[in-house]
């Protein structure tokens, strides 16, 4: 009989995504990819891993977040200038952004409707389309 260690599938998802899974990206990824997919921001992960006692800077979550996008692991989620979240969704979808809190919540793709987008300039392709949809309270 044989066992898995304990991060052999974060292991294996770092080493297919072309990243090597040093101790930090490990624990990371761990909070990360173990509790099924959600919004963060780089200040949310880095508070997260100080309390489990994950010793890493903030600098380092900031440069395993980009690492982790870059790799196709997450996805960025720019809602303004300077305010970025980290989605573990992969599938195609859209947000909800709440301005007052915050918060983003998926949209399902079916539930957004676009009848036409522009011609991508020359050499250039559509790789994806995001909406945002920021919300306030119905009474403001």
């Amino acid at each position: 009989m044989t066992t898995k260690r304990p991060y052999s599938a974060l292991i294996d998802q770092l080493k297919t995504a072309g990243l090597r899974p040093t101790r930090q990206r490990l624990a990371l990824a761990k909070l990360l990819f173990e509790g099924g997919n959600r919004h963060f921001t780089a200040e949310q992960l880095h508070a997260e891993a100080m309390g489990a006692e994950v010793r890493v800077s903030l600098a380092t979550v900031y440069n395993t977040l980009h690492q982790f996008n870059d790799a196709g692991l997450l996805r960025e989620v720019v809602v303004e200038a300077g305010r970025s979240y980290f989605d573990t969704n992969m599938d195609d979808h859209h947000h909800f952004y709440m301005e007052g809190s915050g918060e983003l919540q998926d949209v399902d793709c079916d539930e957004v409707v676009l009848t036409a987008l522009p011609d991508a300039p020359e050499g250039m392709k559509v790789s994806r389309v995001d909406v945002i949809i920021r919300l306030n309270p119905a009474n403001d």
